[in-house]
């Protein structure tokens, strides 16, 4: 985490934008076991010695049991209040699955939701990256730098 060390650096995570095969306009979210609790994209820490692209798929995986295929690249995501619990950097990546989801790991529960109807409270900054990504679905436009 952040602060271990000599080094105060943000800590490197990744979420997944899954996209579920003949669902188009909706995504996977989770509900989360541990705090901060509600609702939010799958994805975690980075753990030493992998990639980014390695980090997506297993978190994917460990909380939606969904074998996903990435696609893009979305985003970056760096507001050092992103995260209540330390500064965190997101890597955002769209993927592809199919199959149904079901919660495991840190996840009490995997849902499908509309992009038009999403659960609340979605927590982290989740819900600008949902607001982001639904604009993107709409019109191709990918959010810009932020500061």
């Amino acid at each position: 985490m952040a602060g271990d060390g000599p080094y105060r650096n943000p800590t490197p995570t990744v979420d997944v934008l899954i996209e579920l095969d003949g669902r188009p306009g909706t995504v996977v979210l989770i509900s989360r076991r541990n705090e901060p609790r509600g609702w939010a994209i799958p994805g975690g820490f980075v753990d030493l010695g992998e990639t980014l692209a390695d980090a997506a798929v297993r978190e994917a995986r460990e909380e939606t049991g969904l074998e996903v295929e990435l696609t893009e690249l979305f985003h970056c995501y760096s507001d050092p209040a992103r995260d209540p619990r330390s500064h965190t950097v997101s890597t955002v990546f769209l993927a592809r699955a199919a199959g149904a989801p079901v919660g495991a790991d840190d996840a009490s529960a995997a849902e499908v939701f509309a992009l038009a109807d999403l659960p609340s409270p979605v927590v982290f900054d989740h819900g600008l990256i949902l607001a982001d990504y639904a604009t993107y679905r709409a019109t191709g436009r990918r959010p810009p730098p932020r500061r």
